[in-house]
């Protein structure tokens, strides 16, 4: 399925890059989508039922899309999905949208895990570091977890730097493990 995902993930991306539109804005809308779907069964049903006419789908969606204030984009692709019965597949769409939009961007998505709360001024100097190590610019989502003891740990992709604390005494203990042999 992740030709068939990808398929809609680039010819959205293609829409949002070569109109030059605010991406940030229309994966939001995106996501508004997809938590409304996963919150609302029936309307999940009707949707997804090839009995009902297309123009009475379209007929939903229009009435959701105008209550929401969501864009002509996001409508045009929402209705392709459900069209050709593709709208179980949103989710795994929607998170190969976010990478195809992010990479033809350069922004990278990087998932940071502090010990605690980080100010402003720490989180602009780390998505600085985090920018000259990518060479992309930086869309940070930020977490804390106490059981870290000190640091962070960020996730790019698949890359995981690990500044904690509790990664650093791991190390240790898996070097003095080592040693000892």
């Amino acid at each position: 399925m992740a030709s068939v995902t990808g398929v809609y993930a680039r010819a959205f991306a293609d829409v949002v890059v070569g109109k030059k539109l605010d991406a940030a804005q229309l994966l939001e809308q995106l996501h508004d989508f997809e938590a409304l779907l996963r919150s609302s069964e029936a309307l999940r049903r009707v949707l997804e039922n090839p009995s009902i006419p297309g123009d009475q789908k379209r007929s939903v969606v229009d009435a959701i899309m105008a209550k929401q204030g969501m864009s002509r984009q996001v409508r045009n692709f929402i209705l392709v999905i459900t069209e050709h019965r593709r709208l179980h597949l949103f989710p795994e769409i929607l998170r190969e949208v976010e990478q195809v939009v992010n990479e033809r961007l350069g922004i990278a998505e990087a998932e940071v895990v502090s010990a605690r709360e980080l100010g402003d001024p720490e989180r602009r100097l780390l998505e600085g570091e985090i920018a000259r190590m990518t060479g992309k610019r930086v869309r940070a989502r930020y977490e804390h977890d106490g059981s870290l003891l000190g640091g962070a740990t960020v996730k790019v992709g698949s890359t995981i730097y690990d500044g904690s604390v509790k990664g650093q005494l791991a190390r240790i203990r898996e070097q003095l493990v080592e040693s000892s042999l």
